[in-house]
């Protein structure tokens, strides 16, 4: 058996923390190969990716082994070695593709600059060979009308095209080893499986190695040739990946996949259920009536329509979810509702009035009872505050109550949210991805509103923590019966939370109904192509590759007699 092209042997990596972050983590990726590595947050998955390339924090202290094998046989040992050694093995032997392409990318720079800029760092290219290889590079990542892209800044170009780029420039020296660290957690579900399909494409073409760094176990299912699982910096399972999906061994292992959400399976059948409206008794919470939202300038000629036509409503005690991509108007209907949004057409009624219409302290009233849960809780709490106090501020702004009845309804809202009462005096940084969450939504429930907005509040979260902060809010809404906008591009989350979805496409509303009906047996094309993108966990069904058949992919998974 030929060498791996790069072996991680006994590694482990310390901070002055009492748990070190990598315990003792083995992998070995041969060439040509996809490796996941999977696990929740402090798992020790991106600093294992940030120890390959030396990487890591200041303050860290590594142990082990790190080598990377050439064709040739001979070994390139990468942990421990300086800047100089390294610098010859970054970007031209190995890369790494960072999560959020928009922050890997210099905003104040053309693409074509950037990729002259990464083929330039390895060897002298002229202008004309570096604006030709930029060219092809584009091409090869599949970005449309790739010489006119060279001269587009960043912000000229859609999530999914940025993260191309960045794909571009990863590859720009034909590097043997890709390392992924979420390469598709921040894109809309759509675009996910156009990238996805792309690494696959480019691990066909060219026989580059990739190591996926995820959360996403559908993701996993999809391109993984094998899955390593680690827990607390620890390796606690490793087979290929249809091995490990039909027949985990750990317990991790299994509570991981257990807590994967699935959409159900499609039934035509659903399309003969007559849909009642058992809601027409109950007074709506929110509702669009034909509204209208454009951004930029009118009188410039610069206006484009971010919101077109737009009409439903949330009664009480529903939760209505809206999918859609990047751009399709999800956020945008969101801050409509609590009025932060420009209307350019229709109505927002709250509670039966128009919010927009209302007086300043007429609107500051109704705003009272909306309330908002953000997609990222570490950003969304202050770091220099306690919890306790966070939690009161709301209370605070709206003089509510006397100092001991806020402190009484702070201890109230932690128990709601299933945290002790003790935590009110500890700092968010003291606090699990998880427990801010539940702080967050602690804090959006402190005015007992009648409508909370969710706007992606578990897409930064890890697959159980995710599914313990889903049945508490579940729990929660039941129980305090408020209206709910959910938010989210993650369509498994929606089936789980929604009574009814929403779907929107480029500011217009193409399908609305029950969950179960929409997700079994959805009737605009655009639903269905949502949830044909959709990342299945199940590698049985994984999509087949260009160059082979349907036969041949069956004989690969073992399937075929």
């Amino acid at each position: 058996m030929s060498s791996p092209l790069l072996s991680i042997e006994h590694l482990a990596i310390s901070f002055s923390h009492p748990r070190p972050a990598v315990n003792d983590i083995s992998v070995s990726i041969g060439a040509g190969e996809i490796v996941a590595l999977v696990g929740e947050s402090g798992s020790g998955k991106s600093m294992t990716a940030r120890a390959v390339l030396g990487l890591l924090p200041d303050g860290a202290t590594a142990t082990g082994s790190i080598t990377l094998t050439g064709a040739d046989g001979s070994e390139t040992p990468l942990l421990g070695v300086g800047e100089v050694a390294l610098n010859k093995v970054r970007g031209r032997r190995i890369a790494m593709v960072f999560q959020e392409p928009q922050t890997a990318l210099n905003p104040v720079r053309t693409i074509g600059w950037q990729l002259r800029e990464a083929l330039r760092a390895h060897g002298r290219v002229d202008k004309a060979a570096a604006r030709e290889r930029a060219v092809e590079l584009l091409t090869q990542v599949e970005i449309p009308s790739p010489e006119e892209r060279l001269d587009h800044y960043p912000h000229q170009l859609s999530g999914g095209q940025r993260q191309r780029v960045v794909l571009a420039l990863a590859l720009a020296n034909e590097p043997e080893l890709l390392l992924a660290d979420e390469p598709t957690t921040a894109l809309d579900v759509t675009v996910q499986a156009e990238i996805l399909a792309l690494l696959s494409r480019i691990r066909e073409r060219t026989g580059t190695s990739i190591l996926l760094i995820t959360h996403n176990m559908g993701v996993v299912a999809q391109v993984a040739d094998r899955v390593v699982v680690l827990q607390q910096g620890d390796v606690v399972e490793e087979a290929d990946t249809r091995t490990l999906f039909a027949s985990p061994q750990h317990a991790y292992t299994k509570q991981l996949l257990g807590a994967v959400l699935r959409l159900p399976e499609p039934d035509t059948r659903v399309h003969a259920l007559h849909e009642v409206d058992d809601r027409r008794e109950v007074e709506p919470v929110v509702r669009f009536d034909g509204v209208h939202v454009a951004y930029g300038s009118r009188k410039r000629g610069r206006a484009f329509p971010a919101i077109s036509d737009v009409t439903f409503d949330v009664r009480a005690g529903e939760v209505v979810g809206l999918v859609g991509e990047s751009g399709s108007g999800k956020t945008t209907l969101g801050r409509l509702a609590a009025g932060l949004v420009p209307l350019a057409g229709g109505e927002v009624l709250v509670a039966g009035e128009d919010l927009l219409g209302a007086s300043a302290s007429r609107r500051r009233e109704l705003r009272r009872s909306i309330a908002f849960v953000h997609q990222d809780p570490q950003a969304a709490l202050d770091p220099r505050v306690r919890i306790g106090d966070t939690i009161s501020e709301p209370l605070d702004i709206h003089d509510v109550g006397t100092r001991a009845e806020r402190r009484a309804r702070v201890t109230e809202l932690l128990e709601a949210v299933r945290l002790p009462a003790s935590y009110a005096a500890r700092l968010p940084h003291e606090l699990s991805g998880g427990q801010r969450q539940r702080v967050a939504v602690a804090r959006a429930l402190a005015l007992r509103p009648t409508l909370v907005i969710a706007d992606e509040p578990t897409s930064a979260l890890d697959v159980s923590v995710q599914a313990d902060v889903l049945t508490l809010f579940r729990q929660l809404q039941e129980e305090l019966a408020f209206a709910c906008l959910f938010i989210s591009h993650d369509l498994a989350v929606v089936h789980e939370v929604a009574d009814r979805v929403a779907v929107l496409k480029g500011g217009r509303l193409v399908e609305l109904g029950p969950v179960q009906r929409v997700f079994a047996a959805p009737r605009a094309d655009y639903t269905r192509a949502l949830l044909a993108a959709v990342p299945a966990p199940d590698p049985s069904v994984r999509p087949v590759r260009a160059d082979e058949t349907p036969d041949e992919a069956a004989d690969e998974d073992g399937l075929a007699s």
